[in-house]
């Protein structure tokens, strides 16, 4: 039988990802080519698909919706209805209100293993599962507006038991790219041929992750917003010049380069435009119109190689508006400028994109979301400043290059303190933001960050003067893992960084090299957590605040546990500093409590009542029935919120 002959079957999705207030976009994976129809409401589109790879997608836009509805859709393949599976939980399309409330839930970093005891007991429970479980027994107001999935939405190069098994065959049976294959052979990289390389291979990764029914189901029914991160390609990508130089001489760089761009584009870009911005690219329309399968592959070969090594020709960032809400997502990984004399986590093109994405919006927020944390712990930063300064490459210190270099690699020093130039642009495009300079300033710039595999909440205050008297409060979240757990030998390292003596000895460390304070002081407020989780942005009017849920296990049963609730208000009074204190105002603070969010020294709410309140609360949702899981056998959900402002 022909696979045009073949009956159509859904292989992956509905996955809803673009929505406003009249306007959605779908995106599905199916067996055969076929005519895809989506039905909502009084609303139908219908797309023809088109192949590359043996693969076949639509992306259908549904127009003309109505403003502040809740809308069930299904999903048609030549007729035959094939979604929703089970019509008791359908799938829905939530239109906004430009008043509502905006509900953001984001995190990052998630293996898609499935949720066995085997799978549960390595890497824990799943948070989007229990959020798929929360939104099923909440109402449709307590539910995310969208989900900013901050990358890492696959690991290439930590794929799971059962498809490296799949590699392995593969590999046996002589598919897959001949550059991989002679990897395994005398003197080669070993450890290439038990990672994910062309297109078919990353497939299965999105298949093992998204095909879960509970998160099947999340993803149907709540946009998503997604962006790119080093393990789409693999670990540290784009961490250096000399890194960068190393890889490209690899014989299966190539190979991979196309694989990991040409899925990311059709697997997450697409889904992250707009209606008008999917009608203006060019290589998407190329696609649709291509006469075959085989012209596709090509176009995707010649757009992925482009985009690796052409700066310029393609942009992953992309902005949203929800509202009086503005999401700005960035690329801070394949867009990087690597000359040794001038790092810079984004080139000029995508970092001018930036600023105008930032400074033009009138809004009562600015979201910005990076995969990678912008103001780390304290101790970190300062040692990604040392290093950035240390293993630049100078003739007098060839030694010290080499181990910066080393250095660089072995810890993850490459985020946005270990690219000082664009920190510093950063620190003054949020400066500019908040000073207004004639445009009416936000209540509230929102840094949104994951990668570390740690989560934690801080608090920014802005130092230049011309920021002295803008109503702007600045915050930085960062929530990883979704699922991924990190070693317990790294999280010590990140319990330290927070707690003196070491912030002060490594910004020693980094001055004593030439790296000089910023301008702009943070401290971590809450935190630092490693539990698998996922937190919740709720917006409304001028107002903000952040619940954060963590995924735990509890057999039989999981369920995601504790909250809290932020509010930005004035950054505290006792952060006055003397010239030469600590930027990131962590100097003389005790230290953070490495599980649970209690701040010692400098802590606006004295121990024992915290701990008193908190016990309390957890006693009587217990007793109302919120101390155990909301479904039997699966992921659910339960939390302790405390809401309000903090006290000052």
């Amino acid at each position: 039988m022909t696979a045009s002959a073949r009956t159509p079957e859904l292989v992956l999705g509905p996955l809803l990802r673009y929505v406003d207030s009249t306007d959605a976009t779908v995106w599905v994976e199916v067996s055969a080519p076929c005519e895809v129809t989506i039905r909502a409401g009084d609303e139908v589109a219908t797309e023809r698909t088109w192949g590359v790879h043996g693969h076949h997608f639509a992306v259908l836009h549904l127009c003309h919706l109505r403003e502040g509805e809740e809308t069930p859709y299904s999903v048609e393949l030549d007729g035959e209805q094939v979604w929703p599976v089970d019509p008791g939980r359908p799938s829905v399309i939530c239109t906004p209100r430009a008043d509502d409330t905006v509900r953001l839930a984001f995190g990052s970093c998630r293996r898609g293993e499935s949720q066995t005891p085997e799978a549960l007991r390595e890497i824990g429970a799943d948070a989007l599962v229990g959020l798929a479980h929360r939104m099923a027994q909440a109402p449709r107001r307590e539910w995310p507006d969208a989900m900013l999935l901050l990358g890492d939405q696959v690991y290439a190069d930590i794929p799971s038991r059962e498809i490296t098994e799949r590699l392995a065959e593969r590999r046996d049976a002589g598919l897959g790219p001949q550059s991989v294959r002679d990897s395994a052979g005398a003197g080669g990289d070993r450890d290439v041929s038990d990672e994910i390389c062309d297109f078919e291979e990353y497939s299965w990764l999105y298949h093992e992750s998204w095909r879960d029914p509970d998160v099947r189901w999340l993803l149907s029914t709540v946009p998503s917003c997604m962006i790119l991160d080093d393990h789409d390609l693999r670990d540290d990508w784009n961490s250096s010049y000399a890194w960068r130089r190393e890889m490209t001489a690899q014989p299966w760089w190539r190979d991979r380069v196309i694989g990991a761009f040409s899925s990311y584009f059709v697997y997450q870009h697409l889904g992250n435009l707009a209606p008008d911005e999917l009608e203006a690219n060019e290589t998407y329309q190329a696609l649709r119109g291509a006469a075959s399968d085989a012209e596709r592959v090509r176009l995707l070969e010649d757009f992925a190689v482009a985009a690796d090594s052409e700066r310029g020709t393609v942009q992953w960032s992309y902005k949203r508006d929800f509202g009086r809400v503005r999401v700005v997502m960035l690329d801070v990984r394949a867009s990087r400028h690597l000359d040794p004399e001038d790092r810079r986590v984004m080139d000029a093109d995508e970092w001018a994109w930036t600023r105008d994405a930032c400074l033009d919006a009138d809004v009562d927020h600015l979201v910005i979301g990076s995969s990678l944390p912008a103001f780390m712990l304290p101790a970190l930063h300062h040692v990604e400043g040392w290093n950035e300064a240390v293993a630049r490459h100078r003739p007098e210190m060839p030694v010290s290059a080499r181990f910066g270099e080393w250095a660089r690699r072995a810890v993850d020093l490459e985020h946005w303190g270990a690219f000082r130039n664009s920190f510093d642009d950063l620190v003054g495009l949020l400066t500019e933001v908040a000073a207004g300079d004639g445009r009416p300033a936000p209540a509230s710039i929102l840094l949104l960050g994951g990668d570390v595999h740690c989560s934690y909440l801080e608090e920014v205050e802005l130092t230049a003067q011309r920021v002295a008297d803008s109503p702007t409060r600045v915050h930085q979240l960062v929530m990883s893992p979704f699922r991924n757990p990190l070693q317990k030998s790294i999280r010590a390292v990140n319990r330290l960084s927070v707690r003196e003596p070491l912030p002060a000895l490594t910004r020693r460390l980094a001055r004593a090299v030439g790296v000089r304070d910023p301008e702009v002081r943070w401290r971590v407020s809450d935190g630092v957590w490693f539990d698998n989780g996922v937190m919740t942005l709720v917006l409304r009017g001028r107002r903000a605040r952040v619940q954060v849920d963590h995924a735990r296990v509890e057999w039989p049963a999981w369920g995601l546990g504790k909250a809290l609730t932020l509010v930005p208000g004035p950054a505290p009074d006792s952060w006055g500093r003397k010239p030469g204190d600590d930027p990131t105002g962590q100097a003389g603070r005790t230290g953070q409590a490495g599980g649970g969010g209690r701040r010692r020294g400098g802590d606006s709410l004295d121990r024992k009542p915290r701990q008193v309140l908190r016990r309390t609360l957890t006693k009587e949702l217990t007793a109302a029935g919120w101390g155990g899981a909301l479904s039997r056998g699966r992921p659910g959900v339960r939390g302790l919120r405390r809401w309000g402002p903090r006290p000052r």
